[in-house]
């Protein structure tokens, strides 16, 4: 930690700044305020929520003349140690799904160690296309941003459009490969060496027979997806803001976690941009909760049209589950940062009267890891496969719940194929669900400003 990284220029200081975030939303505020400003100098970025990102650098193709060296990426454990040994002026809030109170609790760490603690505005970071856009987004991770999407491409297909979907960057590998990135098969997802964080956001819209681009440098990837499509739609990550100025704004909140669309970041921010809220999940929430949910959205945007949404339960193959012990895994980020104890897999068991087998005393490796620094998490096993030793560790696990723990089938409610991933050594199915808007306005009617143009 003691290395000081050069100012651009011998005797001129510039304002020092390090970004805190996660490998998305830090490299897009970069881009856009920081590479080309000579008055500050981002000496560090911060990581955060993702395993085996920090400890690399952020290369200088990417970084710009001004950064001949590129940027180096430490833990965030280490933010006093940087602010001091870099004599930081400016640390930058750039990452999604944290309460109001852990973004106060990590500016006081910012505060007292004698920096300043900066959360910039949308409109600092949004990016213009010279097409209509549809952006959704959400107050939490897991609310339903992907059925939602999904179901937006639909019907804007349906009109005949050309759709390009942009998808909030998860670039966990190697940034330079993964500068500008289109995935149109599902071979694509071989080449790009995916994570299956990745495989469950593009897989979905692969097979509906979507282009998805993501990627690092969202003003070449939104050049790149206008030379293929009449409308781009926003599909993104966590709960964070989009990263395009749209047209229709759409923000999805979870009645199963009532009071939350006002208490995370930047969530609540995403709940006050929307021109559309969709009330998710009524169809196995608590009506108290969905009840608590609208009273919350009338009050903070009452100029939003609201739409009451169902996601249905499909499961695959019933007899696979049926009066069996069974493991339930499910989507990796619904459950770590965005703090949900079931899932669809488990909902769907428990709907045919199976038996629940808490995978947690069989986790082995970064898996149990997992658990350990998620310790609210449930009984069903996150889909977590960040690298190929995670992915192992996951097999591992399910390995030994079955050689263990007695389970005798799996149901997968995360969205992608994992059987094409991990060993399953025993039967196992899928459990699929897809937005149902309930009564008026319809989605169709709330895409009237993109569907006439």
């Amino acid at each position: 930690m003691s290395e000081q990284l050069p100012s651009h220029e011998a005797g001129t200081r510039r304002e020092r700044v390090v970004i805190l975030g996660a490998a998305g939303r830090d490299f897009h505020n970069f881009n856009v305020i920081y590479r080309d400003d000579p008055n500050a100098e981002v000496v560090a970025f911060t990581a955060q929520q993702i395993p085996h990102i920090s400890d690399r650098s952020y290369p200088p193709e990417l970084a710009g003349p001004l950064y001949p060296n590129g940027i180096r990426i430490y833990p965030e454990d280490d933010l006093e140690k940087l602010i001091e040994s870099l004599d930081v002026d400016r640390c930058v809030m750039a990452y999604s799904d944290v309460s109001h109170e852990a973004v106060m609790h990590l500016a006081s760490r910012v505060n007292a160690a004698g920096a300043d603690f900066v959360m910039h505005g949308v409109r600092q970071t949004l990016l213009r296309s010279r097409l209509p856009v549809v952006a959704v987004c959400a107050v939490r991770t897991g609310a339903g941003k992907s059925q939602t999407s999904r179901a937006v491409v639909a019907l804007l297909r349906e009109a005949g459009k050309r759709v390009a979907v942009l998808r909030h960057p998860m670039p966990y590998g190697d940034l330079n490969a993964q500068r500008v990135q289109r995935f149109a098969t599902v071979e694509d997802l071989e080449t790009h060496r995916v994570t299956i964080e990745e495989r469950e956001e593009y897989e979905p819209h692969i097979a509906a027979g979507s282009v998805v681009f993501a990627g690092v440098d969202y003003a070449e990837i939104l050049a790149a997806a206008e030379r293929e499509a009449d409308v781009l739609v926003w599909d993104g990550g966590n709960n964070d803001t989009s990263f395009l100025e749209a047209d229709v704004y759409i923000t999805v909140v979870d009645p199963h976690r009532p009071g939350h669309e006002l208490t995370y970041y930047p969530g609540e921010t995403n709940l006050r941009l929307a021109d559309v809220i969709v009330i998710n999940k009524i169809d196995s929430a608590v009506p108290d909760d969905v009840e608590t949910v609208r009273a919350n959205v009338r009050r903070a945007n009452p100029r939003a049209l609201v739409l009451d949404a169902a996601s249905p339960l499909a499961i695959d193959d019933v007899d696979v589950l049926r009066g069996r012990r069974v493991l339930a895994i499910e989507d990796g980020p619904t459950l770590t940062h965005g703090g949900m104890r079931i899932g669809a897999g488990y909902l769907a068991a428990r709907r045919v009267s199976a038996e629940i087998i808490d995978p947690r005393p069989y986790a082995v490796g970064e898996i149990a890891d997992t658990y350990q620094n998620y310790p609210e998490t449930g009984p069903i096993l996150p889909a977590m496969g960040y690298g190929e030793a995670q992915i192992r560790d996951l097999e591992a696990t399910i390995e030994r719940a079955v050689r263990e723990g007695g389970v005798e089938a799996v149901v997968v409610g995360t969205p992608v194929d994992l059987g094409r991933i991990v060993r399953i050594p025993v039967p196992c199915t899928r459990v699929r669900y897809e937005l149902q808007v309930l009564g008026r306005p319809t989605l169709r009617d709330v895409l009237a400003p993109v569907l006439g143009k």
